[in-house]
């Protein structure tokens, strides 16, 4: 991977050596002409050598880096960020450890929850090297150790948790697959910052069941609402029942008011049984005299103030 090579570009370096080599070939000519010879010769292959060696001595590291610095196969130092220099042959530079925070991104996919559900879970992993000298020389590749990890711990996990919790404890799955995995990779010098759960994904068959549970579940939370609703009203017509039950005077002004509504909006028949009517009062010819003129005093009110905007 680019932090597990070798860098080969590295353009201060690349100047010293022209630079130092132009010098050299400088004096030759300076000292001894264009013509050729043994001297400037011995100069000008002296002074590529001289370039060949200062240049390879040379290193930088950005800001970001870490260089691991090995001396005849043995850890020496660590160095970094900036200009610093080695020796040539001796000293080796085999890892330059980025120590930035990383993002790496893992799946767990057909996996079983502990009420085995085959799930596919998503998943992003934010992790720093801190400690360069362990993430370099206690495990091979550490990046591809963080990664199997990641899924080994996500998919223990999951085999532990239902799919309700799952689907609805992201938070909770979150922080105990980083506390899992902080341990694994804390020996490699690595620390995991967080862990964030994309998505969990379920068989399109569950999906649809699960869909039709919910709706279920909200019809009858429905009939519920309905139900405890007309049991309130049924409550509040036995109170308004016990209040006519002892004032007949007041059912027969209600009893007559809402016939009156009734011929007032309709202005049509209203079929109304017998023993209401004489229970109101309006089975004689006084009563239905009295109701008949109410409504044409109604009309006529209607009527004049109709022609009044008009």
């Amino acid at each position: 991977m680019e932090d597990h090579i070798m860098k080969t570009s590295n353009y201060f370096a690349l100047l010293i050596f022209f630079v130092i080599l132009g010098i050299g070939v400088a004096i030759a000519y300076a000292s001894f002409g264009v013509q050729a010879n043994t001297e400037g010769t011995v100069i000008e292959v002296v002074s590529f050598f001289i370039a060949l060696i200062v240049s390879t001595a040379i290193k930088i590291a950005d800001q970001w880096e870490k260089a691991v610095v090995l001396r005849l196969g043995q850890f020496h130092s660590l160095k970094g960020p900036g200009l610093f220099f080695i020796i040539p042959i001796v000293d080796t530079i085999p890892y330059w450890i980025d120590i930035r925070v990383i993002s790496s991104s893992f799946t767990a996919e057909k996996t079983l929850t502990k009420d085995t559900v085959p799930v596919d879970v998503d998943a992003v992993l934010f992790w720093k090297v801190f400690d360069s000298k362990k993430a370099a020389l206690d495990v091979a590749d550490y990046k591809s150790a963080i990664n199997w990890a990641s899924q080994t711990a996500l998919r223990d996990v999951i085999g532990k948790t239902m799919l309700s919790d799952m689907l609805e404890g992201r938070d909770k799955i979150s922080k105990e697959l980083q506390s899992i995995i902080d341990e694994r990779t804390e020996p490699w010098g690595i620390n995991v910052i967080s862990v964030e759960v994309k998505d969990v994904l379920i068989p399109h068959a569950l999906e649809d069941a699960m869909s039709m549970q919910a709706q279920a579940e909200r019809e009858r939370q429905a009939r519920v609402i309905l139900g405890d609703s007309e049991r309130q009203v049924a409550e509040k017509f036995e109170e308004a029942a016990k209040s006519y039950s002892h004032n007949p005077t007041a059912l027969h002004l209600r009893a007559m008011n809402m016939l009156y509504e009734g011929l007032k909006s309709n202005s049509t028949i209203v079929l109304v049984p017998s023993t209401a009517l004489e229970t109101m009062q309006l089975g004689g010819i006084t009563g239905v005299t009295a109701l008949s003129n109410e409504l044409s005093q109604e009309r006529h009110k209607k009527e004049k103030k109709y022609e009044v905007e008009k």
